[in-house]
């Protein structure tokens, strides 16, 4: 959407365009979010453009795990209390978030920042499959993919245990307890903590 500039200040529209950059967010919905910061939460406004500086200055990606992290390690990965012999590979930062709050796993993690998708130009490189191997080969005893079961997920499973196979480590896929096509981060811990338990062995 496009406006002339004797009818809405510069400003204003160059807000509307940054927040078209949001997932789902259209010219209308983006044009009511500028007018509500605008005239009704100012403070609100100023909060939100700060803590996107901070954020966009200060987070990176953990060196071992990809997730998000203000540090070169995260949190995670530095504790002393995780099972460094165990790999679970995830999708999404959600999807990390999910399994912690079942309670049902104490190993590490992985995070692809997405899953294999060719007609969106999403391939292992853009997914850091050799990050995900170097680190499996410094001392992994397993490999669990908790990969959601979609069709890009298990697609993306079927890649990676090929991978991992050809390197002679064991790999095992989290149970179909969760519906198909479901995604991690709608499930219930309970459901998750259970597909986990009952995670099978992948032979390819």
């Amino acid at each position: 959407m496009t406006f002339s500039p004797l009818v809405m200040p510069s400003h204003l529209e160059e807000l509307i365009a940054a927040l078209r950059c949001l997932p789902g967010v259209g010219p209308k919905s983006a044009q009511r979010m500028a007018y509500h910061l605008l005239q009704r939460d100012r403070a609100g406004a100023l909060r939100l453009a700060l803590s996107l500086d901070l954020a966009a200055s200060n987070i990176q990606h953990c060196s071992k795990c990809n997730n998000f992290s203000e540090h070169d390690v995260c949190a995670l990965c530095a504790s002393p209390k995780r099972d460094a012999d165990l790999l679970c590979v995830v999708e999404m930062p959600a999807d990390l978030l999910m399994m912690e709050q079942a309670q049902c796993y104490r190993g590490m993690y992985f995070v692809l920042m997405g899953r294999l998708s060719p007609l969106d130009g999403i391939g292992a490189k853009e997914l850091h499959f050799e990050r995900l191997l170097k680190r499996v080969q410094e001392h992994t005893r397993e490999v669990i993919l908790a990969t959601n079961y979609t069709v890009e997920g298990d697609a993306t499973a079927h890649y990676l245990a090929t991978l991992l196979h050809s390197h002679g480590i064991k790999v095992s896929r989290i149970a179909r307890g969760l519906p198909v096509g479901g995604e991690l981060e709608q499930v219930d811990s309970g459901t998750l903590a259970q597909a986990v338990l009952e995670r099978r062995e992948m032979m390819i």
